[in-house]
């Protein structure tokens, strides 16, 4: 994961879909705040996006795991951490996130898939922190 260029960085707006990558995994976040003066961003999480590529030769399809985080809490991560989110990677993401079925991840499982992800993160970028 490249982190954003610190000039960019801070030009987020409230309502903006932003997303923090680390190896196959994407968390897609809302801006509710950012606070330059702490270079943090105050965000609303609302999938994880787990990818999974397929080795297979014959073809490049990718099988994505979808975790719904629109009614876990907020958090207060490092602004440098997040890059702008594309409505082209968004909106499909989106759509498959409505048609989830009933028999989609429980909700342990979720909370679990985001620890895990908050904390390869913490590793990751500790000095960040």
């Amino acid at each position: 994961m490249k982190p954003a260029p610190i000039g960019s960085a801070y030009k987020f707006q409230p309502r903006q879909i932003v997303c923090l990558e680390h190896e196959d995994t994407c968390l897609y976040t809302e801006v509710i705040e950012v606070v330059t003066s702490r270079q943090v961003c105050w965000v609303r999480p609302l999938m994880l996006v787990i990818s999974e590529a397929n080795r297979d030769a014959l073809t490049s399809a990718e099988l994505l795991t979808l975790y719904d985080l629109r009614q876990g809490a907020d958090l207060v991560w490092p602004t440098i951490l997040f890059r702008a989110a594309l409505d082209t990677e968004v909106i499909p993401l989106l759509a498959k996130l409505d048609n989830l079925d009933a028999n989609g991840a429980s909700t342990p499982d979720v909370h679990k898939q985001l620890s895990l992800f908050v904390r390869k993160i913490w590793l990751a970028y500790k000095e960040t922190f």
